[in-house]
């Protein structure tokens, strides 16, 4: 069985229905991201079949919940799950930001090798940054604490912040101990196709 069937399989799973030439986009993209990452250490997940479920997959698998014209990817890394999700959201505006040099370099020539129109790519710190965004992305970045508290500024006025966690425990509590500006709206078990592991979605939302 292919990498890229694997891939199609998994996106008519999450309900993105006849797929392949999206997959063959994607699975392009995972061919890059393992030739730049023997040289930049951009992830150290390195199995094409990894890269598919524990990247891909779980990037998209909140593409449900995006809904928004505007979006910054705080923490991008290789670029997840910005790439993925700028991929099946054509009509939405990405920036990818990160403080690593040599993987916003990567980042820029991806968005010139996939033809990435919707895409900016941002070299700064979340903190630093003034803008604000319909929607604020962060995947494996921090706390739920930490994140407000780097990327929260960054939330427009009824813009929701999309914070995506693995197994959750108190963070939510000290959440709403520590944070006025934004409130959590929802919190949403994901399932990741292939993916065993636990994955939540916190959706926080600024008030207009």
């Amino acid at each position: 069985m292919s990498q890229t069937y694997d891939l199609e399989s998994g996106l008519e799973e999450l309900g993105f229905g006849d797929s392949t030439d999206l997959a063959k986009r994607m699975m392009a993209f995972v061919e890059d991201l393992k030739k730049w990452n023997k040289v930049y250490n951009l992830t150290a997940i390195r199995k094409t079949e990894d890269i598919v479920v524990q990247h891909l997959l779980d990037s998209l698998s909140i593409s449900p919940y995006l809904e928004a014209q505007s979006v910054i990817d705080v923490g991008t890394g290789g670029g997840f799950p910005g790439i993925p999700l700028a991929m099946v959201h054509e009509q939405t505006r990405f920036a990818l930001l990160d403080s690593n040099v040599k993987k916003t370099r990567f980042l820029q020539q991806m968005v010139i090798n996939h033809q990435l129109q919707n895409c900016e790519v941002l070299h700064t710190r979340a903190e630093s940054f003034i803008g604000t965004f319909d929607a604020v992305v962060c995947r494996a970045f921090a706390s739920l604490p930490d994140i407000v508290g780097y990327a929260g500024h960054l939330v427009a006025p009824g813009g929701k912040l999309l914070a995506m966690k693995g197994q959750l425990g108190d963070e939510v509590d000290l959440l709403d101990e520590s944070n006025t500006e934004l409130k959590v709206e929802n919190i949403v078990t994901l399932s990741v196709p292939g993916l065993e592991a636990q994955r939540h979605l916190v959706v926080l939302g600024r008030q207009k």
